[in-house]
């Protein structure tokens, strides 16, 4: 019965941004515009929030992406998490690139050979469409509309999560630094956390960094700590990784629980 009922929580999980779902964030001024992607095969909502020093500067600025960013999904969340930390002089300015969500859980998931993990979401390995719309149609249109540097990262949780490990694996250099809380590492029989070291091993010689977590659902943080062993001993020499283990945090609390210091230790530069 556990079993059952796990099973069905993880599932509604799966298909929405679960820190959206209790809160009543308020929706900062922002952008938002429609970018029609052939790679998606969709017109994409796409909502841009930019610090207060954007129009008082002519300062090229980096950019935060982020899955889960609908307005009534994270970007509300992160959009005020960021206007606080950069008023407080913790972080330096960002713009924040929030993607709304269509069909989650087609492109967040790259390809599964696990028959367990069609009951969760369609195995149509989605996430390397979605991928390419990122890199390929928004990035350009985003660094076209605004004043951009060259500096760029992702940020999610839970699938988006996965997402985001994934892209930090198979694909380091479409990112300077990634942000993952509790990333479903479970999808395709854990080949992520299996095949770490070899994907590792083919690293570009690019300064990157990692920031992730994992919370107290078992399946997670075995994944997580796992992988928090792999970077230990297999990490490139160029890449700057920070694991934070949350016992105490569940699923749905551990984004909001983490997003200051995982935006602070990111965000700014390594010493």
């Amino acid at each position: 019965m556990k079993k059952i009922i796990y099973c069905l929580v993880i599932v509604s999980l799966l298909f929405t941004s679960i820190n959206s779902m209790a809160y009543n964030d308020p929706i900062p001024e922002h952008d938002s515009l429609t970018i029609k992607s052939k790679f998606v095969d969709e017109d994409r909502v796409i909502n841009i929030w930019t610090p207060p020093i954007y129009k008082q500067t002519n300062d090229r600025l980096p950019v935060l992406y982020m899955p889960d960013g609908g307005i009534k999904e994270d970007f509300p969340h992160i959009a005020n998490t960021l206007a606080q930390l950069i008023k407080e002089n913790k972080i330096p300015p960002f713009i924040l690139v929030g993607i709304e969500n269509t069909e989650r859980g087609r492109d967040l998931t790259g390809f599964s050979e696990a028959e367990h993990d069609r009951q969760y979401c369609p195995m149509t390995d989605g996430a390397k469409n979605f991928r390419a719309f990122i890199t390929d149609e928004l990035m350009p249109e985003i660094n076209k509309r605004y004043r951009t540097n060259s500096k760029k990262g992702i940020l999610g949780e839970s699938l988006a999560g996965l997402f985001v490990i994934e892209t930090f694996f198979i694909s380091p250099e479409s990112f300077d630094f990634y942000i993952a809380m509790d990333p479903s590492l479970w999808w395709n029989n854990q080949y992520l956390v299996k095949n770490a070291d070899l994907l590792l091993a083919k690293f570009p010689d690019k300064e990157l960094k990692l920031w992730f977590a994992g919370s107290s659902a078992v399946d997670i943080s075995k994944s997580t700590r796992r992988i928090q062993k792999t970077l230990k001993n297999s990490a490139p020499d160029k890449l700057t990784w920070m694991y934070s283990d949350e016992p105490n945090e569940k699923h749905n609390t551990i984004f909001r629980a983490t997003k200051e210091k995982a935006l602070i230790w990111t965000l700014n530069e390594s010493e």
